[in-house]
Order: C-alpha cells, then sequence, then structure tokens
C-alpha cells in the first residue's frame, strides 16, 4: 500500500510502502523515519507482539493519506529498518476495509449510532 506520511503541521512528508496489517492496532514506522518527518513520541505505550510478548514503543501522532483517504493517526516508533505496518485503526478511519479475496482496499460508509 503506497501512503503518505506527514507530520501534524503538513511541513514534512514521505511516501512509502506498507504492508495492511489488520492484526496490529495502530500503524507503525520506523523511528529513523519518524525523525526525518520531525514527528516526536508523545508516550510510551505497551504492545502485544505475534510471539505473545509485551514491550513498549514510542508512540506519537501523524497524518497518513491513501487515494484520497486522508487522516490523522498514532504512529508507533519502530527500531530502524522495521517494515512500515498499517494498522486497523488506520483502516478504519480511512474509512476502508479488506477484501481478502481479492487482496484490495475498499471504501466503506463510518458508522454513527
Amino acid at each position: 500500500m503506497a501512503v503518505t506520511i506527514t507530520d501534524l503541521t503538513g511541513q514534512y512528508s514521505i511516501a512509502i510502502d506498507a504492508l495492511v496489517d489488520t492484526g496490529s492496532t495502530l500503524t507503525s514506522i520506523a523511528g529513523d523515519i519518524l525523525a526525518q518527518l520531525h514527528i516526536e513520541p508523545q508516550e510510551r505505550r505497551r504492545f502485544r507482539l505475534g510471539d505473545d510478548s509485551v514491550t513498549e514503543y514510542p508512540v506519537g501522532f501523524a497524518r497518513l493519506s491513501y487515494q484520497g483517504h486522508e487522516c490523522a493517526i498514532s504512529v508507533a516508533f519502530l527500531p530502524p529498518g522495521a517494515e512500515p505496518l498499517v494498522g486497523a485503526t488506520t483502516l478504519e478511519s480511512l474509512g476502508l476495509a479488506i477484501d481478502p479475496v481479492s487482496r484490495r482496499l475498499y471504501p466503506v460508509d463510518l458508522l454513527l449510532k
């Protein structure tokens, strides 16, 4: 998935390829890339990893855009070289869902009840 990550002021941005990972809550990007965008950690959060271990990563705020859809997101700062992942909350905020058969994203209505 080709996305653009931007700092909240819109001054710095970078286009990256990221995997969609609905098993991840937040979007996660290597901290060195986020530092280039002048995105700074605001807090530390606990994450349960695929092997069931628990660790902490810094979390900050950014904007993510994908094919005309854009939203503000929480983003986890991963170690340098880590593969960028777009998590479930970002997909929901963008109003997108996954068709697992075609492996494509499609727009969905947001819920408000």
